[in-house]
């Protein structure tokens, strides 16, 4: 079972990286299980598949207010997370004091952070528990073993995980070109506006 009938405690304004004390707690492995079979982007994983995976992963707890990532971070940044309980309010600065603009917000089912399981690089957006939230940490060392050991559900997690990564970038994608339509529209409004007030400087000339 691999520490799912203990959960490790995570208290608030700390960060995840530096858990509290082991927990007795709620078993929560097969509801794990569940999200990742029917709501993860592997949803077409077997159920045995699942387990393994699973049995992988380090439950963890985190209180309200817990940064779980930090944009930027590039140090102790090798594991991804699946939620299980909870919610979660991904957001990225934009370089303005008290200017973060939310990304969204993320609940049971949803896996974060499999950039940084898969490449270790700095973290693009910061996460912070916005309730409870009771978890599954799957680190890249995790990963290694389950590759070696279980190559099958290795594999299959790893499709699932691309299958996240670029479901996402075809959003991305998408936003942009929006931004870009818009962007384009504003410009053809203040160009009008601009050629409108230069007829009537030119006409207060004459």
């Amino acid at each position: 079972m691999n520490g799912w009938r203990t959960w490790l405690a995570v208290g608030k304004n700390t960060r995840m990286d530096n858990p509290g004390e082991v927990n007795p707690g709620m078993d929560l492995r097969e509801h794990a299980v569940y999200l990742l079979t029917e709501i993860a982007p592997m949803a077409d994983m077997a159920l045995e598949e699942a387990r393994v995976v699973v049995d992988a992963m380090r439950p963890v707890h985190v209180l309200a207010d817990t940064l779980l990532f930090e944009e930027g971070d590039a140090v102790g940044n090798d594991y991804m997370v699946l939620v299980l309980e909870g919610q979660v309010r991904a957001e990225t600065s934009t370089g303005l004091p008290g200017e973060d603009v939310v990304i969204s917000v993320i609940g049971p089912g949803s896996l974060i952070g499999e950039m940084g399981v898969i490449d270790g690089g700095p973290r693009s957006a910061s996460c912070t528990a916005i309730t409870d939230v009771k978890m599954g940490v799957l680190s890249r060392a995790a990963l290694m073993t389950l590759i070696a050991e279980h190559p099958a559900a290795a594999a299959r997690l790893m499709l699932g995980l691309s299958k996240g990564l670029t479901d996402r970038l075809r959003e991305s994608n998408r936003r942009l070109r929006t931004v870009s339509q818009v962007t384009r529209a504003l410009q053809s409004e203040l160009d009008a506006a601009h050629s409108v007030n230069r007829r009537l400087l030119d006409s207060q000339d004459l």
